[in-house]
């Protein structure tokens, strides 16, 4: 079971972590079934937030008794510090616990730092002082916050989206974080479900040191996969290489990660699926896509305002307008 450390926090855990953003679709029973198993087979990092509904409760029910064994991060969406507190006081709550190991400013548009108009990061030192807080990190998808935040050296730890589909400005920020000794928390690990063969993902990542993949695990089966790893660790082999390669050329540019940070559409287009539907439908069951609910959703496309309020949230620059209607155009040949 390959172990890592989590940069100048000194946390060592196992190589697999525990995104537990997708257990907000399981019923309660479910997703404590789920995240017990993971801690039984060695998974010791939980990564949750504020803002994924019941994540955080589950977690709580499912590991509460094991808490000094286990490590777990979660985040706030906080732009003031009164909301910081309300919102750590409440995860401490839900998680059934009186400490936080690593809290996480998530997402956002600037850099928190001592003394800004925000005051966020003074009373997560002030949660910290108190015992509340253990490690503080950040999360983000634009470049030039990350970047700023490395630089700042207020941070520990640093999540970014990361995968063998990284082009060279993500791979950098990677590269960033771990010489600045920060641990290195890679979301999308799978790029939103783009990639399917989990063990070439898996193998991608044995290669770099205080790199942590948080795998968002919702079914079992997913669990057991990730799980088979650690006994039988995939190896960057030439045939992997070469698939990676292909799968860069297919993907290669700009394309919808799937994050979600362009919604909500006051027309209620789902844009981070219906955004790269063209992908999507061509590396799952076709099925799966030409259902008649996505082709209700995708038909909510030529209702699109263009208003470009999700053009203006969407961290990869994206012309999500023009890039929904060629999704759309596509879409339909497979009608």
């Amino acid at each position: 079971m390959r172990k890592i450390r989590l940069g100048k926090t000194g946390i060592v855990v196992n190589k697999n972590g525990f995104g537990a953003l997708p257990i907000q679709r399981r019923n309660m029973e479910d997703a404590v079934k789920i995240l017990r198993k993971a801690y039984e087979n060695g998974i010791d990092f939980f990564d949750t937030a504020r803002v994924y509904s019941d994540s955080e409760t589950k977690i709580g029910n499912a590991l509460s008794d094991v808490r000094d064994k286990i490590f777990i991060s979660t985040k706030t969406m906080a732009t003031t510090a009164d909301k910081l507190r309300e919102d750590l006081e409440t995860s401490l709550e839900e998680l059934k616990t009186d400490y936080i190991d690593l809290y996480q400013f998530h997402n956002p548009a600037f850099c928190p730092k001592p003394g800004d108009e925000s005051g966020i990061y003074d009373e997560a030192m002030k949660a910290m002082e108190e015992g509340k807080i253990r490690h503080i990190g950040i999360t983000n998808h634009r470049h030039t916050v990350a970047i700023e935040a490395i630089e700042s050296g207020l941070y520990e730890t640093m999540q970014f989206p990361f995968s063998y589909l990284a082009d060279e400005k993500d791979f950098n920020i990677m590269k960033k974080s771990v010489e600045s000794d920060m641990g290195f928390l890679c979301m999308k690990g799978l790029a939103g479900g783009l990639i399917k063969r989990s063990e070439v993902a898996y193998a991608y990542m044995t290669q770099f040191d205080g790199v942590l993949p948080i795998w968002g695990i919702q079914l079992e089966e997913e669990l057991d996969e990730f799980l088979s790893y650690q006994d039988n660790e995939p190896v960057l082999d030439d045939e992997m290489k070469a698939f990676i390669e292909e799968e860069k050329k297919e993907l290669a540019g700009d394309f919808c990660r799937g994050c979600g940070y362009c919604m909500p559409c006051p027309m209620e287009i789902v844009i981070n699926q219906c955004n790269r539907m063209s992908l999507m439908i061509r590396r799952a069951p076709e099925e799966a896509w030409t259902n008649e609910h996505w082709q209700k959703e995708m038909a909510k496309i030529d209702t699109c305002l263009e208003c470009r309020q999700c053009v203006s949230r969407c961290p990869y620059d994206l012309d999500i307008p023009n890039t929904l209607k060629k999704n759309y155009e596509d879409y339909k040949t497979f009608l």
